[in-house]
């Protein structure tokens, strides 16, 4: 199985080159469209990592490729800026998932 990056900007894809990980730089909703189903018919692409940026701009696009398929994983990653999220984003999603409130 294999991953995919599809990143906003050529710092983060460059970076994940050197990892191993193949991928593409997109900026506007209908590349992501297209690069995202390009991927989808790939079989062997297990995971797609994506950069926050797609998440935050175009949530439908990546809400649709999540609630209506099991495989590919989508994974979002802070770029080379670091993340927009809170400082302790993982411990609310946490507490929100089983419903406890600390």
């Amino acid at each position: 199985m294999k991953m995919y990056l599809i990143s906003d900007n050529i710092d983060t894809c460059t970076g994940m080159r050197l990892a191993g990980i193949e991928g593409a730089v997109v900026h506007e909703k209908e590349e992501l469209k297209a690069e995202l189903n390009r991927v989808l018919a790939d079989k062997e692409v297990a995971v797609i990592i994506l950069t926050e940026k797609f998440g935050r701009e175009f949530p439908d696009v990546i809400n649709e490729v999540r609630l209506g398929r099991s495989l590919p994983l989508l994974i979002e990653i802070p770029d080379r800026h670091g993340t927009t999220r809170g400082e302790n984003f993982i411990t609310s999603y946490v507490n929100e998932a089983i419903g406890v409130k600390l």
